[in-house]
């Protein structure tokens, strides 16, 4: 391929475990796109300066990743109402007048893989989701659009969880603390960091079935500690989140290329690599 490349990055910190950059060069390569995409480690303090000196140098895009998310948001000088509703951004490029636009594909990206890869249906479905911190905001707005028949925010803190249900009163959207969870569910979305830790956040046996899915946001070589959980305890179906990586970054890689890559190829070569 001739011509100049394009760069694009991912911006975060800790950010050298980043699956994104072969994520996007295998896209670029499926789309004959002729791109760099690289890995940059930012400073905690210095998010802003990273964003002006990347853009100033002609660069195209960025995926922001942990902990910059919010700070993004705040930066954006126009958001979609996706990401306005998220009140973080994961993807930021500028516009024709050199504005800095800011968007979420988190929640596209989980909606894709649970309905494209999975074949799970949301409409009409019992949701629980765990947890109440950024990644959880970030994907209610896709899932309520989805027309469950409930969705409840589960939080060690109830009054978290009472925070973000807030933001979204018109919907069928509700709070709780673990401890009184009522009924089974259709669908629980792990949306805490616990898997990372190798923990298992409170839930009831009583939530899930063998109708249940159960699916965690986290993703690592072997199956996290939280499916494990709920296949011991009889759930019918369980998966990571490898999936919604890969298809937030096929959203992004949309956004600024024009073209949509074969998200599923891609999530092959990586579980493959996994293994």
């Amino acid at each position: 391929m001739a011509g100049p490349v394009d760069s694009y990055a991912v911006m975060g910190n800790p950010v050298a475990h980043s699956k994104s950059p072969l994520i996007h060069t295998l896209f670029a390569n499926g789309t004959d796109q002729n791109l760099r995409y690289t890995a940059i480690l930012v400073d905690i303090d210095g998010f802003q300066e990273a964003v002006d000196e990347f853009f100033a140098n002609g660069d195209l895009g960025l995926s922001i990743t942990v902990p910059f998310k919010e700070e993004a948001w705040q930066l954006a000088q126009r958001l979609t109402p996706r990401a306005e509703k998220a009140g973080a951004v994961n993807t930021l490029w500028q516009d024709e007048q050199g504005l800095l636009l800011g968007d979420n594909t988190d929640g596209a990206g989980l909606i894709a893989d649970l309905k494209t890869n999975n074949g799970i249906t949301i409409k009409g479905a019992r949701v629980l989701i765990l947890g109440a911190g950024g990644a959880v905001r970030g994907v209610l707005d896709p899932v309520l659009n989805e027309q469950p028949a409930e969705v409840v925010i589960a939080n060690r803190t109830l009054a978290r969880a009472d925070a973000l249900v807030s933001l979204f009163s018109k919907e069928p959207v509700s709070s709780s603390d673990y401890e009184h969870l009522a009924g089974r569910f259709d669908l629980v979305i792990n949306g805490t960091a616990a898997s990372l830790q190798g923990e298992i956040p409170p839930l009831p046996e009583h939530t899930i079935d063998r109708n249940t899915c159960c699916y965690d946001m986290m993703y690592g070589p072997g199956e996290t500690v939280f499916n494990r959980w709920c296949r011991e305890h009889g759930a019918g179906k369980t998966m990571d989140g490898l999936g919604m990586l890969v298809e937030q970054a096929a959203e992004q890689f949309t956004l600024w290329r024009g073209v949509r890559p074969d998200s599923a190829k891609v999530l092959d070569l990586l579980r493959n690599e996994m293994v």
